[in-house]
């Protein structure tokens, strides 16, 4: 079953919310919300790669979700700014652990 517009430019609303949600969560190190939150917006996401009828939309609600879009990748590239760091770290210590291993496991210490 296919969403009438209006359908779809509610769940790319929720999805705008959800994003900017993530940002907050990213900004505050609140990985467990920033995952739960990525979570809800990939099933909207999902749902609307299914359902999304753009030739069903009139032009300007087409323009609309165009810059919904636009927000939601603004917020996913502030999302990374302040999750790569961290990533970066988390990578470099367990890194840092499986080569301690390593040399353990070689030298029985």
């Amino acid at each position: 079953m296919r969403l009438m517009p209006s359908q779809i430019i509610s769940r790319y609303e929720e999805i705008c919310a959800l994003s900017a949600q993530m940002v907050a969560a990213a900004q505050a190190n609140d990985w467990d919300r920033l995952v739960e939150l990525e979570h809800s917006v990939a099933a909207l996401r999902d749902s609307l790669m299914r359902e999304d009828d753009n030739n069903a939309m009139s032009e300007a609600e087409r323009e609309h979700k165009a810059r919904m879009i636009q927000r939601i990748l603004d917020d996913d590239a502030e999302v990374r700014r302040h999750t790569e760091p961290w990533m970066d770290d988390l990578r470099r210590l367990l890194g840092g652990a499986a080569k301690k291993r390593q040399l353990e496991r070689a030298y029985g210490v």
